[in-house]
């Protein structure tokens, strides 16, 4: 017992570091902007470099297979280590590119691995619960790393006497302050490597729907035009993601003067922030009525909130654009168990083509910074509405062959 308390909570910890490196692109692009001096249309190769990576998660679900767990989250975090120092040590554009994959790759390799992890450490009976805890400590990492992007921007290089401000003003070059959090992710990544080296793992049995098959289960399933709908449900919902989380900062510098350090920082946490909250009512909701019927009310509170930040007078732009987080809480749980429910068997090959639908957050947000050097970034930033489409379209078309379970109300 006290083996698999330990053992999840470290999973609840990795979690953590995930979303704690992943979601800091959209605080400090203004910042690599203005850094490196580029244009909206490169800047959106930076998210790309990072979720591109997502294209390895079949891949590591075979590493995981073969080398079994702890390796594997070894060998992710030796990869988001590199990452992390090599940019903190040259930040230039293209060693951005380079580090950034980096760190993608270990990401994805940890989203893998941890999983089947937490069922066997936490218990079958407790896996719905702890999987959900494990999406607040992923949005508390979201919410918290634009926070700390804004306190270094703000206190390194100025008369702050703190040790660790006085540390970092002897590695952080002046004006590119943001290298501060690739010197903490550094530090972070590597003390991971050192937890999870002296930690004993349990033995982890995957079950026969979690095991990923690349022979005729992987063919079949990528001629089953289901599996395809699913696969561009994921793409879109992450593309819608990351297309908010990445721009609003810089839209609101754009076109309403915000400083991306400070108001800018908050506004993306509180998109984070608020995605936590709107989990928790989604699992309300989804106790009362069907899924589809809840995704296509979130999705239409998304599309509301998206049109009036984009909009709308700067106070709407503060307040709607990180409300569009609240409404897309619901949608990444809501699509992958649709999707897992609409087919019978494979369930493990499905998850993993499921998850390399991630690359939607590479892609979206580099077609919005092309297209915003031709037209604008809040033109742009409306092929979200796109996206957006085509997830509210999920709950018409969608048949789950076992749909989620609801309270019946005696009236």
């Amino acid at each position: 017992m006290k083996r698999n308390v330990l053992i999840v909570g470290l999973i609840m910890l990795i979690f953590f570091v995930i979303s704690f490196l992943t979601n800091i692109l959209g605080p400090i692009i203004p910042d690599l902007v203005d850094s490196f001096k580029l244009s909206i249309g490169l800047a959106g190769f930076l998210p790309f470099a990072f979720f591109v990576a997502y294209s390895v998660s079949i891949p590591s679900g075979l590493l995981v297979e073969k080398f079994r767990e702890k390796p594997v989250l070894i060998s992710a975090f030796v990869l988001a280590f590199a990452g992390s120092l090599l940019f903190a040590l040259l930040p230039t554009f293209s060693v951005a590119l380079i580090s950034l994959f980096s760190i993608g790759v270990g990401m994805a390799m940890l989203q893998v691995a941890i999983n089947p992890l937490l069922r066997v450490a936490g218990g079958e009976e407790h896996f719905a619960f702890n999987s959900v805890l494990a999406q607040l400590f992923s949005g508390a990492a979201s919410f918290f790393s634009p926070l700390l992007y804004s306190y270094f921007v703000q206190t390194i290089h100025t008369n702050n006497t703190s040790l660790p401000i006085r540390l970092l003003n002897q590695v952080v070059p002046i004006h590119f302050e943001w290298v501060s959090l690739y010197w903490v992710f550094a530090l972070t990544t590597l003390l991971m490597i050192v937890v999870v080296a002296v930690i004993r793992f349990p033995i982890v049995t995957l079950k026969e729907d979690e095991k990923i098959e690349v022979g005729s289960a992987f063919t079949d399933l990528l001629r089953n035009k289901t599996v395809l709908l699913f696969f561009a449900g994921i793409f879109a919902y992450v593309g819608t993601e990351q297309g908010i989380a990445n721009w609003i900062s810089k839209f609101l510098q754009l076109y309403h003067g915000v400083d991306p350090a400070t108001t800018g920082a908050t506004v993306v946490a509180y998109f984070w922030g608020l995605m936590t909250v709107g989990c928790v009512l989604g699992l309300v909701l989804l106790k009362i009525t069907d899924s589809r019927n809840v995704l296509m009310l979130f999705t239409i509170g998304a599309i509301i909130c998206l049109l009036s930040g984009l909009f709308g007078p700067k106070q709407w732009a503060l307040y709607a654009l990180p409300g569009t987080g609240f409404f897309a809480s619901v949608m990444w749980s809501i699509i992958f168990s649709l999707g897992l429910n609409s087919v019978p068997q494979h369930h493990g090959t499905f998850s993993g083509i499921l998850c390399t639908g991630i690359v939607g957050g590479a892609l979206v947000p580099l077609i919005i910074g092309g297209l915003a050097e031709l037209a604008g970034l809040r033109l742009a930033m409306l092929v979200m509405l796109v996206t957006l489409g085509y997830i509210f379209s999920i709950g018409l078309w969608a048949k789950p062959l076992v749909t989620n379970a609801t309270i019946k109300i005696n009236h």
